[in-house]
């Protein structure tokens, strides 16, 4: 078929595959080594910026939300992620750099807009890995606002600075599990329910 020669079909059938049910009620398709591979393979494959929305699509409806979480860089992945998205929720840690990227991810993002997916929006900007006992963050921060209050939404919620967030990865468990009473499984409950209200 049409898919199967541009890779669609095969990518379909591991994205099937390799989906694990979570016993927190939540489907998880983690990537793995193989992954490094598919942007070089992408290409020399057509319609290459939509293949993912292609390949998720049939999947829409049999969840609530599909969330994807991108690595920090503007490659044909990332294309693809916000190809098959409705809205964006940009993370940014309180730190200059991550700040002063945030302006040509906002130019991606309406490049896509335009020319491949007109429906998508950005939600909101999500200060993350934030210290508020310091000056530094507190500038930094200070600095987003003024910079973006009038063009997009900021969530009052921050995800704060946290050892125990850190220790997950290596424990390989959430943070509602590890840490459930802790300020970053809060945060982010509070989060959520800001994220929902702000969509209404």
């Amino acid at each position: 078929s049409d898919s199967d020669e541009n890779g669609d079909g095969s990518i379909k059938s591991n994205v099937l595959k390799s989906i694990l049910h979570h016993k927190e009620k939540v489907d998880l398709f983690p990537s793995n080594i193989e992954l490094s591979g598919l942007e070089a393979a992408l290409v020399n494959t057509m319609s290459r910026e939509t293949v993912l929305r292609n390949c998720l699509k049939t999947l829409k409806d049999k969840y609530d939300y599909i969330i994807i979480d991108c690595s920090p860089s503007l490659g044909m992945l990332t294309i693809n992620s916000l190809a098959f998205a409705d809205t964006v929720l940009i993370p940014v840690q309180a730190q200059y750099l991550s700040i002063k990227g945030l302006e040509q991810l906002i130019r991606t993002i309406s490049r896509v807009k335009i020319h491949i997916n007109r429906k998508l929006d950005i939600s909101g900007i999500l200060i993350t890995m934030a210290n508020m006992r310091t000056n530094y963050s507190k500038e930094l921060v200070a600095l987003l606002h003024q910079n973006y209050d009038e063009k997009l939404h900021i969530y009052k919620e921050y995800i704060p600075m946290s050892v125990k967030a850190a220790e997950i990865s290596a424990a390989g468990i959430s943070i509602y599990i590890h840490d459930k009473n802790g300020k970053v499984a809060k945060a982010y409950e509070a989060l959520v329910q800001e994220v929902l209200t702000w969509q209404k």
